[in-house]
């Protein structure tokens, strides 16, 4: 197999400079279940528990289920958002809460689930509001569990980073742009993850190409790793030569063998172009991309602003169970990014196979490069 070491191999003892990207949309944990952060760690790269919507002890027995599978490095990725005040952490009374604050979008899933024809659940067992209280939990797992790696998808790092340090934890924290590239690096983050407008999930508005150097240069000598728009060898390869150590991929890991879920949300990916992947706040309340499913569309024609974060994932919420409960998951949308459109049948594979393939492609690629100057 070809060997493609760069620095962020060094810093977190992984033997290929790519991560799986910490995916955590549902509060079942099937984007990131212990066998595939293993495979991926087990692989050579490094696997990342996707811990944002889990409640605390669930994120506890993830950890230790994935310790089962693999001896190699591997993380955890919550974020730290700034949350709407809330007086409720139990899904029933936010939901008696909307009726009175919102009632025009509770009127709206009432409406939706009715078109689609599906029938109003209650509330899913394992979800959980958001609230502050919610993340200190899952960040004090975190930390007792002593994972070697924790990532944060969302957020200020100035409290977690030294936390993290005293256990002899890296941290990566994600950014949009280079203002929050540079806040990171003065928190002491260990390692930047940029991530273009391309990505998958809550992202920015700043696409790669004009990002990516500019917060390299930004940080330096803070190393710097890409996430958004990389699904192969050729983005790997683009990504160090644009002065980053590696990637942080989710939209194939997604589609990856050992991903858990729902056969229909593999299939928007694989099937899905790529100007299928919109970006909006419709799914959380913070700017997300996924893809442009019916009641997505339902969304966009109601004219309705998308509540702040928790209460827009409330709402989706219901509407999700309902729709779980009804085998019509096909109308609900799957983070995904720009990149879904490049992916096909083929992609259905094991993740080591995904992570030993996009390094042997990234290396050929930057031989071919450098074989274009070889007369200089």
């Amino acid at each position: 197999m070809a060997i493609l070491k760069t620095a962020l191999c060094d810093v977190l003892d992984i033997e290929h400079p790519i991560i799986q990207a910490g995916m955590g949309w549902d509060s079942r944990g099937s984007t990131t279940p212990p066998k595939l952060v293993a495979a991926v760690s087990n692989g050579g790269g490094l696997g990342v528990i996707g811990g944002s919507p889990l409640q605390p002890e669930f994120i506890r027995e993830r950890i230790r289920a994935t310790r089962e599978l693999t001896d190699r490095p591997f993380g955890v990725d919550i974020t730290l958002p700034r949350l709407a005040q809330t007086p409720y952490a139990d899904v029933g009374n936010v939901r008696e809460f909307l009726e009175h604050t919102h009632p025009d979008h509770v009127a709206f899933v009432r409406d939706a689930i009715e078109e689609f024809g599906l029938e109003t659940q209650g509330p899913d067992p394992w979800s959980k509001v958001k609230t502050p209280d919610m993340v200190q939990r899952q960040l004090d797992v975190i930390l007792e569990e002593g994972v070697r790696v924790l990532a944060v998808g969302l957020g200020d790092t100035k409290e977690v980073v030294p936390l993290a340090h005293e256990r002899g934890m890296k941290v990566l924290a994600l950014c949009g742009n280079v203002k929050q590239a540079v806040g990171h690096a003065a928190n002491g983050v260990d390692v930047i993850i940029a991530q273009g407008y391309e990505a998958g999930g809550h992202t920015g508005r700043i696409a790669n190409f004009p990002l990516i150097p500019q917060v390299v240069d930004a940080v330096r000598p803070t190393p710097v790793v890409v996430a958004g728009g990389i699904a192969d060898g050729r983005g790997l390869a683009a990504a160090l030569s644009l002065g980053a150590v590696g990637v942080w991929c989710g939209t194939v890991f997604l589609a990856s063998a050992e991903s858990e879920i729902h056969a229909d949300y593999k299939s928007q990916l694989i099937q899905g172009r790529t100007e299928d992947f919109v970006l909006d706040r419709y799914p959380s309340g913070k700017p997300s991309r996924h893809y442009r499913s019916p009641v997505i569309r339902k969304w966009e024609e109601s004219g309705l602003q998308a509540l702040e974060m928790p209460f827009q994932g409330v709402l989706n919420d219901q509407f999700r169970v309902a729709a779980e409960s009804g085998e019509r998951v096909d109308v609900m949308s799957v983070p995904g990014g720009q990149i879904a459109g490049l992916l096909g049948e083929k992609d259905v594979r094991p993740a080591a196979e995904i992570v030993e393939t996009m390094v042997r492609q990234a290396a050929e690629v930057l031989k071919a490069a450098a074989d274009l100057t070889a007369g200089d």
